[in-house]
């Protein structure tokens, strides 16, 4: 079964959508299987991290911010502003689709792992995340 989850994103960062996959799997019915998810943009990724001490999403946006910065006279696709291919270089260094273990109707996530879409740009916006439950 495929599911379609709307995320509306304000800045460049990190979004929790730990929940609204939970939600979907309730929804779906499958107690043993797997979840799926794929973000359909090339400019945001999928990401599993600690969900508890919101500093370590910290660290992550600004490391992975001073490995691909912004205004290098490096790149040649800069119409779309100085955020654009930075945020498509993020993308393909991280993941835009997840796998997940689900049994007894849940996701097999660790006691601190959260699942996020990393938004890679500036801009506010929606994204779609799909999200599909095999079992």
């Amino acid at each position: 079964m495929n599911y379609s989850l709307k995320v509306s994103v304000g800045r460049q960062g990190l979004y929790d959508i730990t929940h609204k996959v939970a939600d979907v799997v309730a929804g779906s019915g499958v107690n043993e299987g797997l979840v799926t998810l794929f973000v359909r943009h090339t400019s945001a990724s999928l990401l599993i991290q600690e969900n508890a001490d919101p500093s370590a999403q910290a660290d992550l946006e600004r490391w992975l911010n001073r490995l691909v910065p912004e205004h290098d006279p490096i790149y040649t696709h800069t119409v779309e502003g100085p955020d654009d291919m930075p945020a498509h270089i993020k993308s393909a260094l991280t993941a835009t689709s997840l796998s997940i273990p689900l049994a007894d109707g849940r996701l097999m996530l660790g006691t601190w792992q959260g699942v996020f879409l990393w938004e890679h740009r500036h801009h506010r916006g929606d994204r779609e995340v799909v999200v599909n439950v095999l079992g």
